[in-house]
């Protein structure tokens, strides 16, 4: 199978390798969400990080997405939501992910709470699967591309999907203006989340 983007070895219908992903995005394609369209590529675990993933196989910034956990707190009540914003951008956590997660503070889950929450390793985190209570804020240029890169749930390998398809997802938002430009932005962690 041909890769829609990027230069791949290998590409597979997402259907054909369910095995290889985190169970929770594995279980989402099998269920609610259709995995028409979504095509899985492996790739080296070493090469997970979003910058080196894209160097090794030529995916351009605008063609890959990070999807970062954040934790909104007012008072004693904490929302864990999640953020997918294309590469060449940064969430903006500090004001719009605060406003519509209705929070008073809001910052980047620690990378303990965000992989026992979702269920998935730590540079593999992807929107695909994610528990079905938290708000998915999605940035429109994320939604709008043809095709981004996002984690599979495993820091081995990655999921090509419609950007369609993330404005669908359970409990998506899609928000103008989520994605600043890298030097505006609250700077997720190496790799993302």
């Amino acid at each position: 199978m041909r890769a829609p983007i990027g230069d791949f070895t290998a590409a597979w219908p997402v259907a054909e390798k369910l095995g290889l992903l985190a169970p929770p995005v594995a279980d989402a394609l099998r269920g609610p969400v259709s995995a028409q369209g979504v095509v899985y590529v492996d790739s080296d675990p070493e090469d997970a990080d979003t910058a080196r993933f894209g160097e090794v196989h030529g995916i351009p910034p605008e063609q890959s997405a990070n999807c970062v956990v954040v934790a909104g707190r007012r008072g004693p009540e904490t929302t864990l939501a999640a953020c997918v914003v294309l590469a060449h951008t940064r969430a903006d956590v500090n004001r719009l992910v605060r406003r519509e997660l209705g929070a008073r503070k809001a910052s980047f889950a620690p990378v303990e709470t965000a992989v026992e929450a979702s269920g998935m390793e730590y540079g593999g985190i992807t929107p695909v699967g994610l528990p079905g209570n938290w708000p998915l804020l999605v940035d429109a240029a994320a939604a709008g591309a043809a095709y981004v890169v996002v984690g599979s749930g495993r820091r081995r390998g990655k999921l090509l999907v419609p950007g369609g398809l993330l404005a669908r997802l359970p409990g998506a938002r899609v928000l103008e203006g989520l994605g600043l430009p890298a030097d505006r932005g609250d700077s997720p962690p190496p790799g993302g989340r």
